[in-house]
């Protein structure tokens, strides 16, 4: 996620605080004019990752980016990650719902790894083809409607009132964090 302190109703600081005391560990890059040490260190201790002061280079902003990610990758690889009553088990490869291992091939336990470390929040069709499928912006995502809909039916979930797996119409899809 990338920031911007100067947000119009709420401040970039306080998003970040929100995202961080949901317990949710998606990367956060601040993106802002503010240049101040303080500002700085407001920021990382509020949550952000990373910090990254305009004027920026496009390139510097995209490294920064990718070094999240595989940061965030390899914290999760040793760990469990779980959301309501499903943990994946990153070093495993395995998935549980409840007590019971779900019997995932490797994009359907790649699939729900992502959106299970991301639970509460859309994950975009574009970002899950990217990370899942190493996919180039714009490649076509059928692909993804198939594994999503596997990954439901082995969830017991019903697309038509989803409990775990929603759609967001136009931008991609969410796990679901309550009940």
């Amino acid at each position: 996620m990338i920031l911007d302190l100067g947000l119009p109703d709420i401040d970039g600081v306080d998003v970040a605080r929100r995202i961080r005391d949901k317990g949710l560990q998606v990367p956060i890059l601040m993106l802002t004019a503010r240049a101040d040490e303080v500002d700085l260190v407001v920021g990382l201790d509020a949550g952000a990752d990373d910090y990254v002061t305009k004027p920026f280079r496009l390139a510097e902003l995209l490294a920064r980016v990718r070094a999240l990610l595989r940061r965030r990758v390899g914290g999760e690889a040793a760990g469990e990650i779980a959301a309501r009553d499903v943990r994946v088990d990153v070093s495993g490869h395995r998935a549980y719902l409840g007590d019971a291992e779900l019997q995932l091939s490797s994009k359907e336990f790649e699939l729900l790894q992502v959106l299970v470390a991301n639970a509460g929040s859309v994950v975009s069709r574009e970002s899950l083809m990217r990370e899942v499928w190493e996919a180039e912006s714009g490649a076509p995502s059928k692909t993804l409607d198939m594994h999503v809909s596997w990954l439901r039916r082995k969830l017991g979930d019903d697309a038509a009132n989803p409990r775990y797996i929603t759609t967001v119409r136009g931008m991609g899809f969410r796990f679901e964090n309550d009940d």
